[in-house]
């Protein structure tokens, strides 16, 4: 027989063999042992993560006659006739190629035919969101109501896109990503079934490659085994995926905090004659500086992304690198990566960049800056302002004098409004420096229209709940952030740091993921509207101002009608709003309009 891809041979056969699925797996176990099995199922979750493997071993079990605590024997006819893909009774549709409203009837009118050798009638259909709306009109009758003996499974990667009407009709199943540590474990399983000697290091670097999906992992696996003659070991897992070794990043990364630009040249050179690919350099360089923000904030969490591998390395930098000097980097990163998409010279890029960020990064950073760098700024302005002050005071005793001798000679002197000194501005923001984001108003002050106290500490309350149900990159990113306005139609979520924030709102796996979790805890999909924590204060006010002049907006400072978010409670000022609507009608119904002179304080 000729050889077969890993994810085919190794494809889970039964519920225990699927991998960090638990909670379905568990329930669909249950649902076939009490009988309580439903007409429909949709699955949806990320590729790789085992929707369509759960789809035919639930289709195995339900028609299995051996079948035992909810799993297939997988030795009689009809399992193994499953697992083969003959038996007819169990029918896989791929909607991406049969999309159209024929290939949906012809279902519909075939379904209402007894199965010839299963118990159930079972249609699987791969890649559902694909269907037209004509498709989805013709099977939303026959899935609300299909024949006894039929049943549907839905798998998709993109949930979004299919009509509520379909998803209210199906019990639904939400696939997670599977964890590294889970797919670092299935692949020593295989490696050490199938007797082939392997590094740690080179499963973890495929395991953190495969970003959630066992499939991709298995599949890198494969091209792995290719690459070295069946050895499995770091360097060839590093050429595979095109990853950088951890130790040359952290090289090039302590190079350009030195300023020692000919070094940091050379580690580009070193890792472009390896054969590294430019643009995952950049982004491996991105990751790693996200890695030592998040490991001063909390170290756990990153010891649990990288599975427990911290070299000393990567300790000493977070120790040697403040959090500025990071925020600045990973801003010209992300600069230097899209211009990266439109040439065909990286090099030239990459050293532009080595020079820049050797060269620049003894300034401050201008746009962000943690707590702690900001405090350094701080103290610099306050040796400025010294100077500053002792002229102002010398200034004014020589004015107190002149107003002495005026008086002695009989002049009044009339006060006036001193003019203010300009003196240097100071940033009072300690978390972070103004964000660059802008925000979109008008998404905002609807929700605010509606927003509870109530409706904020739900969503509060299971807040943590939530994010538990993230994966780790997602959680490291949401780590900063938290509900600040709700309603039931929407939730504001503020950042404490823009390049989080501007991440979070580019992110819609994210979002989705987000809305996937509050519908389970909370039975409701409100809408996400991100903010940076520094600009919150300012919608809220414009808000108020837009309540008091009669429901018109007015735009605050720094803000534009393109991004997100309101705020928290602001029921108090609202109602001195009102308050003040009322009092100015009552007066002016008892005096009259011609002596009624409304001024704000």
């Amino acid at each position: 027989m000729s050889y077969q891809a890993l994810y085919r041979v190794w494809r889970p056969q039964r519920f225990d063999d699927v991998i960090g699925q638990d909670v379905i797996t568990t329930t669909l176990k249950n649902a076939i042992i009490t009988n309580q099995l439903s007409h429909a199922y949709l699955f949806a979750g990320p590729r790789g993560t085992g929707k369509t493997s759960d789809a035919k071993i639930l289709a195995k079990a339900i028609n299995c006659p051996n079948q035992k605590d909810g799993e297939p024997c997988n030795e009689c006819e009809i399992c193994q006739s499953i697992t083969n893909g003959t038996l007819n009774d169990v029918i896989e549709i791929d909607a991406a190629s049969n999309n159209g409203v024929e290939e949906i009837r012809d279902v519909r009118d075939k379904a209402k035919y007894a199965p010839t050798q299963a118990t159930y009638k079972v249609y699987i259909i791969d890649e559902v969101h694909m269907l037209s709306t004509g498709a989805f009109n013709a099977l939303l009758k026959t899935l609300e109501e299909p024949p006894a003996h039929v049943i549907f499974i839905l798998a998709t990667t993109e949930p979004q896109k299919i009509p509520a009407t379909i998803i209210s009709r199906v019990q639904r199943f939400d696939f997670k990503r599977i964890t590294s540590q889970d797919i670092l474990s299935r692949m020593e399983f295989i490696l050490n079934e199938k007797g082939i000697e392997y590094d740690d290091q080179a499963l973890r670097v495929i395991a953190k490659s495969a970003e959630g999906g066992m499939r991709d992992a298995l599949s890198i696996l494969d091209q792995v085994l290719s690459f070295g003659f069946d050895k499995v070991t770091y360097d060839n897992a590093l050429q595979v995926t095109g990853s950088v070794t951890k130790s040359l990043l952290a090289q090039y990364l302590n190079n350009a905090v030195k300023h020692d630009v000919q070094a940091a040249l050379s580690n580009v050179r070193e890792m472009l004659d390896s054969g590294k690919d430019a643009e995952r350099f950049i982004e491996d360089l991105i990751k790693y500086c996200q890695d030592i923000l998040l490991y001063q904030q909390s170290p756990e969490m990153v010891e649990e992304a990288e599975l427990g591998v911290i070299d000393d390395k990567f300790k000493a930098l977070t120790e040697s690198i403040d959090a500025s000097t990071i925020y600045q980097m990973i801003v010209d990163l992300n600069d230097i990566q899209n211009q990266m998409k439109y040439t065909m010279h990286p090099d030239v890029y990459l050293d532009v960049l080595t020079v820049k960020l050797a060269s620049t990064q003894a300034q401050p950073a201008t746009n962000v800056t943690s707590a702690s760098s900001s405090q350094n700024v701080e103290n610099n302005v306050d040796i400025a302002d010294n100077s500053t002050i002792r002229a102002l005071k010398d200034q004014i005793n020589s004015l107190q004098k002149q107003v002495e001798e005026l008086t002695k000679n009989g002049v009044q002197v009339k006060a006036e409004s001193a003019k203010p000194v300009e003196q240097p501005k100071r940033s009072t923001n300690r978390n972070n420096a103004r964000s660059t984001g802008k925000v979109n108003v008008t998404k905002i002050y609807p929700i605010l229209d509606n927003a509870t106290r109530e409706d904020l500490n739900n969503v509060k309350n299971i807040w943590d709940e939530l994010l538990g149900e993230l994966d780790v990159t997602q959680r490291a990113l949401m780590k900063v952030s938290k509900p600040v306005a709700a309603s039931h139609d929407g939730i504001v979520v503020s950042f404490e740091y823009a390049f989080l924030f501007q991440k979070a709102s580019n992110d819609q796996k994210l979002l989705d993921d987000l809305s996937n979790g509050l519908d389970r805890i909370l039975h409701n999909i409100p809408d996400f509207i991100f903010i940076p924590s520094d600009q919150w204060p300012e919608i809220r006010k414009g808000y108020i101002v837009a309540q008091k002049n009669g429901g018109r907006e007015v735009k605050s400072p720094n803000l534009d009608s393109s991004v997100e978010n309101p705020g928290e409670n602001d029921d108090n000022n609202i109602e001195k709003s009102e308050e003040n609507s009322k009092l100015v009608k009552q007066a002016t119904q008892l005096f009259g309009e011609e002596i009624i002179d409304v001024k704000d304080d």
